[in-house]
Parts: structure tokens; C-alpha cells; sequence
């Protein structure tokens, strides 16, 4: 029997690829608003970023997240992103 296809996305911090359901996808969405993707399928422009708290403070600190949405992200979002990596 044919193996199915596992989709991998890349993180945006670390830049290495995982496979999709390790990664926490960040939305921009039309409207301007940044949010949790919890369905991953949200319209709106889209990066992900590994479920680490480690990999959460270096976003904050490098801004990576701001850089791939391409516009500035609230300290409210980090903490919903904490929230969920938990």
C-alpha cells in the first residue's frame, strides 16, 4: 500500500522544516489582525513557528514573526502563543 504524503512546513525561527501538526500557524489576517490558526485554515498570510518555548523567545527576541507576517506583533499575541504551547 501507497505511504500518504506527510505535508512539512518550515518554521519561522528556526528555519527548519517539521512536519505540520508540530508547528503553531500564526495568522495576518485581511483586516490587519494577527491570531492563532487553530484549524490552519484560515485566510490571511501565514507563518509557523514550532511549538518551544524556546523557539517562542527567540522569535521575540530576533523578531521573525514580525518580519513574516511583515508587520508588527502585539505582546498579547505572544502570550495566546505561550497559552498554547503549553
Amino acid at each position: 500500500m501507497k505511504q500518504k504524503k506527510i505535508p512539512m512546513r518550515m518554521c519561522s525561527v528556526t528555519r527548519e522544516r517539521f512536519p505540520k501538526q508540530e508547528l503553531l500557524r500564526i495568522v495576518k489576517t485581511p483586516e490587519g489582525e494577527v491570531i492563532i490558526d487553530e484549524t490552519g485554515k484560515l485566510n490571511g498570510h501565514g507563518a509557523y513557528i514550532k511549538k518551544d518555548l524556546a523557539v517562542l523567545e527567540q522569535a521575540k527576541k530576533t523578531k521573525a514573526l514580525s518580519r513574516a507576517l511583515e508587520c508588527e506583533i502585539p505582546s498579547e499575541v505572544y502570550d495566546k502563543i505561550e497559552e498554547s504551547v503549553k
